[in-house]
């Protein structure tokens, strides 16, 4: 039994399927239907979690509203009929897929809950579809890393008669990836935002999926300057129905805590991200250092070994570097040899083989035989070590004084790297401007501030249970206040100028600018 729900459970996650709970749903309906719709569409129609809601709603007032919808899935259409709809409620259900479907007319209320697809799980024939949507729509192409479910956004819209409203439940990602910025400057400006839900980690409607939902409300009216903000406090409050069933009346409810904000502010900072001071001309962390990303092997099992493994291998040191790969095998604020010594004992990778671009003959035996077996495996067929010439070729990186955790899952932090380590993609490399040991220390305790790891989340990506994801050239951007930068004895703006860096590999002379994305400087020539 255990297993077939698993099985169940991993077939709705290959499909982007998470079923939307009752009291999310009949909120988001209630906002819809108060446009005084007499019919309600959804996109993703799945378990029906939209149509029970809408049932429940109109038998409570007394009203017909009809339903209707796609489904791509006839299993899960199947679904909603073993959860208390009838084939009757389902007739208005065409079994088609929504991005490809043009109804006759238009809908008064769309309320969707649209499959999480993320861009890689997506055919080629369906990215190449989806862009071209884009690019009609917004007059060029999506960033290839939005995800389906910002099309279904985008084609609900197209379907949204005027006066209608449209409630999508959605990933944070939604206004937080590289493409938002792009795409909500196109909504706001043709549409108008009525308001963002938000919710408190214990709050979640997913509690068991790692992504942090957020709920859009829009109308085909003329947009407005303002909308509200909100982030729902409490799981299963009924006081979120009785808002947006009430909407536009600013809620008198505790559980629900509303912010009137300006949508350019909110659509320029991350419609997700909470409100706060203009950064203006506040200073950044790219005022006082540049972040990269780890290393990307593109094989880890192959290029980051236990000390154990390499011996074995008879690899020589001058092709091993000491590596870290987990953010969980860094417990404490600064990575050492003591550190790596514990993970060799705990029998932890901690060595990256990073061969250079060499032809293969020049060698040592002992790497000939490591690369073949790499081969004979396929290592060198995998997509990113494929696009690699030669593939064995590693990146390098100049092992960073600080590291920050990539993906605070526990406590976002910048770590000290005394080991001088190179890390993997579980973290970003952050090397300061300035170089002495006791400007970095300035720094590291500047961004080990409470107020410091507070703005993580305005320029973060959020997931469940309050994670933050942070890209590089997102953490440049990390405000850093005037008085955490006196607190700590630092200069409020620091030229970047050239820096030279005292930690290549193998090569004490490699430099590197501010503005440069990557560090490949070739360790020996």
């Amino acid at each position: 039994m255990k297993d077939a729900a698993k099985k169940q459970r991993e077939h709705h996650r290959q499909k982007g399927q998470f079923w939307t709970p009752a009291w999310v749903a009949r909120a988001m309906v209630s906002y819809a239907i108060g446009s005084g719709a007499s019919d309600i569409f959804d996109p993703a129609v799945g378990q029906g979690a939209f149509f029970r809601a809408t049932k429940s709603l109109t038998c409570q007032k007394g009203k017909e509203i009809s339903l209707s919808g796609t489904e791509i899935d006839p299993a899960a259409l199947s679904e909603a009929l073993d959860s208390g709809l009838s084939r009757h409620d389902i007739l208005r259900v065409t079994l088609t897929d929504f991005l490809r479907f043009s109804p006759e007319g238009k809908f008064k209320a769309i309320v969707a809950n649209p499959p999480y697809i993320r861009h890689h799980r997506l055919s080629a024939e369906t990215k190449e579809y989806i862009r071209s949507m884009g690019a009609r729509l917004l007059s060029k192409p999506l960033d290839g890393r939005a995800g389906l479910h910002i099309y279904f956004l985008l084609h609900a819209l197209e379907l949204l008669q005027d006066g209608g409203r449209l409630a999508f439940i959605l990933p944070a990602d939604t206004c937080e990836g590289v493409f938002a910025h792009a795409l909500w400057s196109w909504i706001t400006n043709r549409f108008r935002l009525e308001a963002v839900i938000t919710f408190a980690p214990k709050a979640s409607p997913f509690p068991s999926v790692d992504t942090n939902p957020i709920i859009i409300l829009l109308s085909n009216n003329t947009p407005s300057e303002l909308f509200d903000w909100a982030e729902c406090l409490i799981t299963e409050t009924p006081q979120l129905e009785e808002w947006l069933g009430a909407f536009p009346e600013p809620p008198s409810v505790p559980d629900i805590r509303v912010t009137r904000r300006r949508v350019s502010e909110a659509v320029s900072r991350g419609l997700t991200r909470p409100p706060g001071p203009s950064n203006g001309n506040q200073p950044t962390l790219s005022d006082h250092a540049t972040v990269l990303r780890g290393v990307a092997t593109g094989c880890n099992d192959f290029f980051f070994l236990t000390r154990e493994r390499a011996q074995s291998l008879s690899l020589p040191e001058e092709f091993l570097f000491p590596a870290v790969g987990r953010t969980r095998d860094v417990k404490d604020a600064a990575l050492t040899q003591e550190t790596l010594r514990r993970l060799d004992s705990a029998g932890r990778p901690t060595l990256l083989f990073a061969p250079d671009g060499r032809a293969y003959e020049n060698f040592p035996a002992p790497v000939r035989r490591y690369l073949r077996s790499g081969e004979g495996l396929g290592i060198n067929r995998k997509s990113l070590i494929a696009t690699r010439n030669p593939w064995y070729k590693m990146e390098t990186r100049i092992p960073p004084p600080i590291l920050f955790t990539y993906l605070g899952r526990r406590n976002s932090r910048f770590i000290r790297n005394f080991a001088g380590a190179i890390p993997l993609t579980g973290f970003l490399c952050v090397y300061p401007n300035a170089k002495s040991s006791e400007n970095i220390e300035e720094l590291l305790q500047a961004l080990n501030d409470s107020a410091t790891l507070d703005n993580l989340r305005l320029v973060g990506k959020s997931y469940a249970g309050g994670a933050i994801k942070v890209e590089p050239r997102a953490l440049e951007k990390l405000p850093i206040t005037i008085g955490v930068l006196n607190k700590y004895g630092i200069c409020a703006q620091r030229p970047p100028a050239q820096l030279t860096l005292p930690y290549a590999l193998g090569n004490s002379g490699d430099t590197m600018n501010s503005g440069d994305t990557i560090l490949n400087s070739e360790r020996r020539r």
